[in-house]
C-alpha cells in the first residue's frame, strides 16, 4: 500500500523509542506496508553500531546520516534522494528535526507527514527553541500519534485538529518480554531501573532512598541500566556513599530480558515521562513496578492493581513506596502477576502496528478490509 519512511534524531544507543521504531518494519510487512528507518546522528558516533546490530536484529533497514550542523543542506539532499529512490509515500517523522524536515521536503518529493509524539523531556539550553519548532510542525502534520495519555492531553492543548490527533499507547511484544527463569526467593532483594542517565529520570532521588532503606536495615542493592550525560555524576555519587558495595551502575544493556530477569523489584523514579517502554517490560516479565506519577503513567497504570505510584521528586515517597513492597511481599507479587496479564491484554505490539497502519491507510486514500 506504500512505502514509510521512519526518520529520527539519534546520539548513542539510542532511548526508548528505538524499540518501537526498529520494531515497526516486519510488522507493518504483514500490514501492507514496506518500511525503512534512517537515523540522523553525529559523525563518528560508537553507539550507532549498536543501533545497527540492534535493527539487524529485528530485520529492520536502517540508514545513518551523520549530520554535524543544526541544519544540514547535504542530510536534506541525501534524505530527498533516498525518498526517491525508495518511492517514500509516506514520512514518519519522530522528532522536532524529523519533523521539519519532512515539512521542508514534502514540496519537492510529494510523500505525506505524519508525526509520533514520544514526549518532550530532557532540558537543554536550545530546549524552548526546539519546542517552538515542534509545536508548529505539528499543526502542518496530516496526523499526530501520541503514545501516552498525557501527550495527547497537551497535544489537543496546542489547538491541533481533532480528526489528525490519534493515542496509540506504546506496546511490546510479550512472548519476547516473558520471563524464563525465576531468582531465588532468599537473599538480598535486587531493586533495578532503566533509563537515560539524564536530570528528567531522577535517578539521584532513587540512590538516595535505597541508601536510607539500607540504613534501616533492609537487605537490598541497587542496579541502574543506561547511558547519558549524567553518567560521571551518578558513577562518583555511587562511589563515594557509605553503601556503595550494593549500588551499580551498570551502563548501556543490550539484553534487557536477561537484566530484568536479574531484578526482584523496578523503580521508575522519573520526574517527566510520557509511557515509557521500560515500564511495560518489567511489567511484561513480572518485577512489581513502584513508580512515579509523572505524566502518562498516571494515566496508565491502576495504583495498587498493577503498579504502586508515589509523587516524583521525592526521595520521601521513593523510600515509603520501596518500603511498602519490601515489607508486603505478597502484594508485590499480586501486582506483579496483574500486571503481566494486562500488558498481554492491552499492549500487544501487532494491535498497535495495526492501528497504526490504519492511520496510515486514512493518508493514502487505502481500504483495508
Amino acid at each position: 500500500m506504500g512505502t514509510v519512511l521512519h526518520v529520527r534524531i539519534a546520539t548513542g544507543t539510542g532511548g526508548g523509542p528505538e524499540k518501537t521504531i526498529l520494531n515497526s518494519p516486519r510488522h507493518l510487512a504483514a500490514l501492507g506496508y514496506r518500511s525503512l528507518v534512517a537515523y540522523l546522528h553525529p559523525p563518528d558516533d560508537a553507539g550507532f553500531e549498536v543501533l545497527k546490530t540492534r535493527a539487524a536484529e529485528k530485520d529492520c533497514p536502517l540508514v545513518g546520516l551523520p549530520e554535524s550542523l543544526l541544519i544540514d543542506p547535504r542530510v536534506l539532499w541525501k534524505l530527498a534522494r533516498l525518498c526517491r529512490q525508495e518511492s517514500v509515500t509516506i514520512w514518519h517523522g519522530h522528532d522536532y528535526k524529523s519533523n521539519f524536515y519532512g515539512l521542508l521536503l514534502r514540496p519537492f518529493v510529494g510523500f505525506q507527514v505524519l508525526s509520533t509524539v514520544h514526549g518532550w523531556v530532557r532540558h537543554t539550553r536550545r530546549t524552548p527553541l526546539y519546542y517552538a519548532i515542534d509545536r508548529w510542525c505539528l499543526g502542518h502534520q496530516r496526523a499526530v500519534i501520541c503514545v501516552s495519555q498525557d501527550l495527547f492531553e497537551k497535544c489537543s492543548g496546542l489547538g491541533l485538529a481533532p480528526e489528525r490527533l490519534h493515542l496509540v499507547e506504546n506496546a511490546i511484544d510479550t512472548e519476547e518480554f516473558k520471563r524464563k527463569t525465576q531468582r531465588p526467593r532468599a537473599g538480598r532483594i535486587r531493586i533495578g531501573a532503566v533509563g537515560r542517565l539524564s536530570e528528567e529520570k531522577g535517578f539521584g532521588f532513587l540512590i538516595e532512598a535505597v541508601e536510607r532503606l539500607i540504613e534501616r536495615g533492609f537487605d537490598i542493592s541497587l542496579a541502574i541500566a543506561g547511558e547519558g550525560e549524567l553518567f560521571d555524576e551518578l558513577e562518583a555519587r555511587m562511589q563515594s556513599s557509605a553503601h556503595a558495595e550494593r549500588l551499580e551502575l551498570l551502563g548501556f544493556q543490550a539484553d534487557t530480558r536477561a537484566l530484568f530477569e536479574g531484578f526482584d523489584l523496578f523503580c521508575l523514579s522519573s520526574l517527566r515521562e510520557g509511557l515509557p517502554n521500560v515500564v511495560l517490560e518489567a511489567m511484561a516479565m513480572e518485577v512489581p513496578v513502584l513508580a512515579t506519577r509523572s505524566g502518562g503513567m498516571q494515566a496508565f497504570a491502576r495504583d495498587g492493581v498493577d503498579a504502586l505510584l508515589v509523587e516524583p521528586g521525592s526521595p520521601d515517597e521513593l523510600e515509603a513506596g520501596l518500603a511498602r513492597l519490601l515489607e508486603n511481599p505478597g502484594q508485590a507479587r499480586s501486582l506483579a502477576s496483574a500486571a503481566r496479564s494486562r500488558v498481554q491484554r492491552e499492549t500487544s505490539f501487532s494491535a498497535r502496528m495495526a492501528r497504526v497502519a490504519a492511520i496510515y491507510d486514512s493518508l493514502t486514500g487505502s481500504a483495508r478490509s
